[in-house]
């Protein structure tokens, strides 16, 4: 997935809350509760220690402050450290961090320091945006389409294999539907089929990759994809309910994957 940049989580709150309507309104179920069934726990008292990290490209302006608006909006006291990398890591545990947050250009982890849980971003992101894509309500079929398979996309896909899901899946790596294809039995798209789905996760960093030929009349698209793969036209000519945020999703999947 692509970097997140400061202007991607300005208005934070705002983005969130218009996702959480849309995934009440076409799921029937909040955000929480669905991670709640998901995980099969509810968040306690954890309290959060978020960690900057400098290395790679640096710290995000605000992407500590926006973690720590997350956990304390889902009821979790938490805190940034003040020193950063390793004296950040030794100062959360110092503070009596439950759950470490940090992350660099390459991985962005929770650590449930109690009871030893790890997560990747990717891995609850992919998760959780599959899960609400297989919750439409007016879907009334098993077939979804999962457009990219990196590690969010991939982790996704293998989501909706498990639960019975029909999963078809497109990608330009060859060796990415030839991986999922052997390892979960996905069903490659092909455009040529004229099959359309009502039930779309797209988990790409790339604008436009959603053709009008993929969606049927009525449907969902959830993508934690930044740029947004669903083109402005072809939302507007079909009914579609889109679930797009860049942090809060993923972040609560992490927080209650680790629980």
């Amino acid at each position: 997935m692509a970097l997140l940049t400061p202007e991607d989580l300005d208005n934070l709150s705002a983005q969130f809350e218009e996702s959480e309507s849309t995934i009440e309104r076409v799921t029937g179920t909040r955000l929480t509760d669905i991670c709640k069934e998901l995980y099969g726990k509810d968040l306690g008292s954890e309290k959060v220690g978020i960690i900057p990290i400098t290395a790679g490209n640096g710290i995000i302006s605000n992407f500590t402050s926006s973690l720590l608006f997350i956990a304390q909006r889902l009821g979790l006291e938490g805190f940034i450290t003040q020193h950063t990398d390793v004296a950040g890591y030794y100062e959360a545990i110092r503070d009596g961090a439950d759950i470490l947050l940090m992350a660099d250009d390459h991985l962005f982890i929770a650590h449930n320091l109690r009871n030893g849980k790890l997560v990747t971003n990717h891995e609850a992101t992919g998760i959780i945006y599959s899960e609400i894509a297989s919750r439409f309500k007016d879907s009334g079929s098993s077939e979804i389409l999962v457009i990219g398979l990196g590690r969010v996309g991939y982790a996704g896909a293998k989501h909706l294999a498990e639960k019975g899901f029909d999963v078809y899946a497109c990608d330009p790596n060859r060796d990415f539907l030839d991986k999922a294809a052997h390892e979960i039995g996905i069903k490659e798209y092909c455009k040529e089929d004229r099959k359309k789905f009502s039930m779309v996760f797209e988990a790409t960093p790339n604008a436009n990759t959603i053709t009008e030929g993929m969606i049927a009349e009525r449907c969902l698209v959830s993508t934690p994809g930044i740029p947004c793969g669903l083109p402005q036209e072809v939302g507007g000519k079909y009914r579609v309910d889109l679930v797009m945020e860049p942090l809060f999703i993923g972040v609560t999947s992490m927080l209650y994957s680790v629980i």
